[in-house]
């Protein structure tokens, strides 16, 4: 499975990436993957490795470039509760300067970086993000209506920016919720609102599961989680991606 570190230019100087594409000469359908909070490492690059053997181009940006390289704070093998305080001390500040404008202005970097690769086939990309990831990959997909055909979003805050955002998007949509982090009266509101701004979409709890429910280095990994990730997000992007 071929792997590249790439660097990528953005408005704001070059953004460290992680790309893995299949081991075959044609081209490949693109995707977009953005990182939960914990950014870019070993847990990232295996997902983003299963996700092109299953025949596309992986991008995975570093989000806060601008910050440094990745790992932008230094992380454990395992990132355990006890760890986390003091973790998220660090990563706070580098979140809240991402502001909505830094999220628009990289997504059209990383964007046109991804649909001009030679590896890359011609025609729309999916968009795939984890924790605050999942809301970026949401406003990527509303800022981009005719490049993204697929947007998945997994335990992130997707309701964030409210439903002026699901209004412009156009892309077929997987939520997958942390039972921990939605109530069923809350997931009601927010499938309403999709409905109501016409977004085709699916959107549920995971059951059992916590924040951060893909992460397998973390306190909060769930394996059906995961697993049930992958069995929602391979269809979405089959049917989306599988013809270009």
């Amino acid at each position: 499975m071929p792997t590249m570190t790439l660097r990528i230019p953005t408005a704001d100087g070059r953004a460290d990436a992680f790309a893995a594409f299949p081991d075959r000469g044609e081209q490949h359908p693109g995707v977009l993957m953005y990182a939960d909070g914990f950014g870019i490492r070993p847990v990232l690059r295996e997902m983003a490795r299963e996700l092109a053997g299953h025949g596309y181009y992986v991008l995975v940006p570093n989000l806060f470039h601008r910050h440094g390289p990745a790992p932008v704070v230094e992380l454990p093998e395992h990132i355990g509760e006890e760890a986390r305080p003091a973790i998220f001390a660090q990563l706070m500040p580098l979140i809240e300067a991402h502001t909505t404008e830094r999220v628009l202005s990289d997504a059209d970097a990383y964007l046109g970086f991804l649909t001009t690769r030679p590896e890359v086939s011609a025609g729309p990309v999916a968009v795939t993000g984890y924790c605050i990831g999942g809301l970026y990959a949401m406003r990527t997909a509303a800022a981009h209506p005719d490049q993204v055909a697929a947007v998945a979003a997994f335990h992130g805050p997707v309701g964030a920016d409210g439903p002026d955002l699901f209004s412009r998007i156009t892309a077929q949509v997987h939520l997958g919720h942390a039972e921990g982090d939605l109530t069923p009266e809350a997931l009601g509101e927010l499938n309403q609102a999709l409905d109501a701004a016409g977004v085709s979409h699916t959107s549920e709890i995971y059951p059992g599961t916590v924040h951060g429910f893909t992460m397998s280095d973390t306190d909060a990994f769930s394996a059906s989680g995961l697993e049930r990730h992958w069995e929602r997000l391979l269809p979405l992007l089959d049917r989306t991606l599988a013809d270009r």
